[in-house]
């Protein structure tokens, strides 16, 4: 019998309808009704991802054959966010993203082109259930890298642990639906994806099942309300009969002064039915203490078990402080980071040098 892993989940959602103030048949409006806004609009706006990095472990040979540690500048992602709503019913979202170019023989090879990132419709649930409901299709985020990603803020430093190591990515084709938890106890993703991420056509009939469900065990007021907990589960099959499923689970505490995450994560792989299963499983902290001044600093530890057949590990080193500036409107934002990254690996075969990296990064939104 082959493991599966959602019944956590489940159990959440069957929790979720169990909580008070579940909306079951529409009500009446009261007097005094504002009907919703049908006016259609759109909006423009922009990521901006800029770095220097100097890898100063391992050395490469240039080609005078002299060893140097290798630097470069470079824009690591660069979104057009066109967003907007037909009515209070239909909205959407159009973003490109650059990619760098690596086909041999091609002209633009090492040129930065532009691809779709997201590219969905929304409908928009509010006039039949809470509000915070919706169904997404198209081009989408994927439930729990879009999660981890809105209260990790340095994503331009680089990605989250699970999508990192390619057990995740931030967006696939698909269809999902969205709703909250009442009283603000938290919230439930569930949608059905190609399974092969937004960079890749879907090869087979394979599709991929994914659902994470967030609790806020103290949504009231006080210092427990930070707490969050997760929990996220994606079955798939590579080919007919041949597993691709992720299991994560995380705690999240947010506060002023300091945000928390630990998350653990496993994982079994396998290529075709005539291969073995691979299992790997691994975890991730991080913590981002704050400042009233606009100063922070990140302190991340990722470890992974590639292959649970075996004793590799790998780990990675995160630690940086970072100062971002107050601005007049909550919509624009910059940032600045100074970080060291270190990557080992132990008992890899064949061996793998320690990598060393410090970088400057920096942020824009708007």
């Amino acid at each position: 019998m082959r493991r599966r892993f959602p019944l956590i989940t489940f159990g959440l959602v069957a929790l979720a309808l169990l909580l008070p103030g579940t909306a079951g048949a529409q009500v009446t409006p009261a007097a005094g009704y504002t009907p919703p806004d049908d006016t259609p609009a759109v909006k423009v706006g922009g990521v901006l991802f800029l770095d220097f990095t100097r890898t100063t472990d391992p050395q490469i040979t240039d080609t005078d054959g002299n060893k140097v540690s290798a630097s470069a500048f470079n824009v690591g992602r660069a979104y057009l966010n066109v967003t907007g709503q037909v009515n209070h019913l239909f909205a959407f979202r159009i973003t490109p993203d650059i990619v760098r170019e690596t086909g041999t023989g091609s002209s633009l090879n090492g040129s930065l082109t532009y691809r779709l990132k997201y590219g969905y419709g929304q409908f928009n649930l509010d006039d039949w259930l809470w509000r915070g409901t919706y169904v997404r299709f198209g081009m989408i985020q994927t439930p729990y890298t879009d999660f981890e990603e809105t209260v990790y803020r340095y994503r331009f430093q680089g990605t989250i642990f699970a999508d990192r190591e390619g057990f995740a990515s931030s967006a696939d084709y698909g269809v999902s639906f969205r709703t909250a938890f009442p009283q603000n106890y938290g919230e439930v993703v569930a949608g059905l994806y190609n399974g092969d991420t937004y960079t890749r056509a879907d090869p087979n009939n394979q599709k991929s099942f994914r659902m994470r469900a967030t609790v806020r065990p103290f949504p009231g007021p006080g210092l427990a309300r930070g707490l969050r907990v997760t929990a996220y589960v994606d079955q798939d099959h590579t080919v007919k009969d041949a597993d691709r499923d992720r299991f994560i689970a995380s705690a999240l505490y947010e506060h002023k002064y300091v945000n928390t995450y630990f998350s653990y994560l496993k994982t079994k792989d396998q290529a075709s039915i005539k291969n073995p299963a691979i299992d790997a499983n691994g975890w991730s902290f991080w913590i981002t203490p704050k400042t009233t001044v606009g100063v922070e600093g990140l302190f991340r530890y990722d470890r992974l078990n590639p292959n649970d057949a075996n004793d590799s590990r790998k780990s990675r080193w995160i630690a940086g402080i970072a100062y971002w500036p107050k601005m007049a409107v909550t919509t624009v934002n910059t940032a600045f980071l100074l970080d060291f990254e270190q990557v080992k690996y132990e008992d890899f075969a064949p061996a793998r040098p320690t990598e060393n990296r410090i970088a400057v990064h920096t942020l824009v939104t708007f």
